[in-house]
């Protein structure tokens, strides 16, 4: 009995050694869309009440959370019965990504604040609550694709793995990862606050750090929404890059060919697929937002 149980702890500490191994190589490989992901959800945060700011990254990290609750048994599902249905799920997960950095650019250049329009912060309760929600919502839809792309990067590192081994990896991957990136949106939105209790402070050095951050608060949050929005394009035009093998064989050999140059190689063959898939997802938006609004007004058409 004695020699059953060590041998049982034995597979166990196999399992959880092969799991902490294949958990690194998934964090590594996702690492790219946890940036993404860090810059298109504190980006959905702007404008939101600064006293409503973390209870709503709190809803969009619940959220994010169902979101994975939702996807990690499906992808499990898909791979074992319909593994060639990932693929063109992902493809549509990135053409709503394109599709909603369209328009957002857009909205930013057809509809220009003026002096006319009220601040989404001095809105009367009914109007600042739907623009809450309509913040939470836009961010878990978001989130939603996002992690899909997370699980399935997951799902490729433990592709010939046993069953166990792929639900502890994912699992542990899908909650460091919300934890992780709410989290630091949590961190980033709260940046002028702090500077507000540094400036209430006796010392001069931490007054001037206060004044700094509050400073630097509002410049982070314009440029994560500017990333943001980008973060839209390369993630989409790159699910649509990886899914079309001519687009995806071209990067991949103008990088090796590039990465050869000497001394300036790494940096432009670095910028080759970033650049392709940033033009690609510009395209594939623009696409999707022509098919849409002509839909719409055949749509119009034969319903009077």
């Amino acid at each position: 009995m004695a020699g059953s149980l060590l041998l049982l702890l034995d597979d166990i500490a196999t399992v959880l050694d092969d799991v902490a191994v294949m958990s690194k190589t998934a964090a590594k490989q996702t690492a790219g869309v946890l940036g993404d992901d860090l810059a298109l959800n504190a980006q959905q945060v702007t404008g939101v009440k600064a006293d409503r700011e973390l209870p709503v990254v709190w809803k969009v990290a619940k959220g994010s959370f169902l979101n994975k609750c939702i996807l990690v048994p499906l992808a499990l599902l898909i791979s074992v019965f319909i593994p060639w249905l990932i693929t063109p799920l992902l493809v549509i997960g990135g053409l709503f990504l394109c599709y909603e950095g369209v328009e957002k650019v857009m909205h930013t250049f057809m509809h220009k604040p003026t002096t006319e329009q009220a601040d989404p912060q001095e809105s009367p309760i009914q109007d600042l609550a739907s623009y809450e929600n309509e913040k939470i919502k836009g961010a878990i839809r978001t989130d939603f694709i996002l992690s899909a792309e997370i699980i399935v990067i997951t799902l490729g590192t433990v592709a010939t793995a046993p069953l166990i081994d792929k639900v502890a990896v994912m699992s542990i991957i899908s909650i460091a990862m919300t934890v992780g990136v709410y989290g630091l949106v949590a961190l980033i939105v709260k940046i002028d606050d702090f500077g507000l209790i540094l400036q209430k402070k006796s010392s001069a050095l931490q007054q001037k750090m206060g004044r700094l951050l509050l400073a630097f608060a509002p410049k982070l949050m314009k440029t994560l929404s500017v990333v943001g929005t980008v973060a839209m394009f390369l993630v989409g035009g790159g699910i649509i890059a990886h899914a079309i093998p001519a687009i995806h064989h071209f990067t991949a050999h103008n990088t090796e060919s590039l990465g050869q140059i000497p001394n300036v190689g790494f940096i432009i063959g670095s910028l080759v697929p970033t650049g392709v898939n940033l033009v690609l997802g510009v395209v594939a938006g623009a696409i999707v937002v022509l098919i849409v609004t002509l839909a719409q007004k055949i749509f119009k058409k034969s319903a009077h």
